[in-house]
């Protein structure tokens, strides 16, 4: 298993993180609406909306789950995805070498097939994944990753109209 490398820009990144005031709130309809579809979509037993601080990657909306809301950003697979803009597809965890001792693929949830978009704001951080994950090995086609790059954009829309909001407040107030 290799760890994901930190970005270069770490610091700055995870100040954007901080500045959005997300980490550790509450669930929410506008993010658990769009990981639910995501599922039914893609017909997977797990999606997430993951943000990715220092140390962990904390599920903003998770189908598929249980009550786990974070895992150590060692092991996970969207530390990897944030390196890069484009969606990371894993078609078989088993097979990749970076994945396949990896504890999520040897263990619970089994992870085989992993998606993920990055969530890029427009300062260029990404702040973490909207992923698609399941237990057995698949593909992707064109059609899948347009709509799955199409979700991602939903929710940036969703986080960065949340943090206008708050500005807006704070600058009300």
């Amino acid at each position: 298993m290799f760890a994901p490398p930190k970005p270069d820009n770490e610091a700055a990144r995870i100040a954007a993180l901080y500045a959005l005031l997300m980490l550790d709130t509450p669930p929410e309809a506008r993010f658990d609406r769009i990981v639910e579809f995501a599922a039914a979509e893609f017909d997977v037993p797990i999606a997430l909306i993951t943000l990715l601080d220092d140390d962990r990657q904390w599920f903003k909306a998770a189908i598929g789950m249980g009550i786990t809301c974070q895992t150590s950003r060692d092991i996970s697979f969207c530390g990897h995805a944030i390196l890069k803009s484009e969606i990371m597809v894993i078609e078989d965890a088993l097979r990749d070498p970076r994945f396949a001792d990896n504890p999520l693929v040897t263990g619970p949830p089994h992870i085989r097939f992993y998606a993920g978009a990055p969530l890029v704001l427009p300062s260029g951080y990404a702040m973490g994944t909207l992923c698609v994950i399941d237990t057995r090995p698949r593909q992707l086609d064109g059609m899948e990753l347009a709509i799955l790059s199409t979700l991602r954009h939903l929710v940036v829309q969703q986080l960065m109209g949340e943090e206008e909001d708050k500005a807006r407040e704070a600058a009300d107030a």
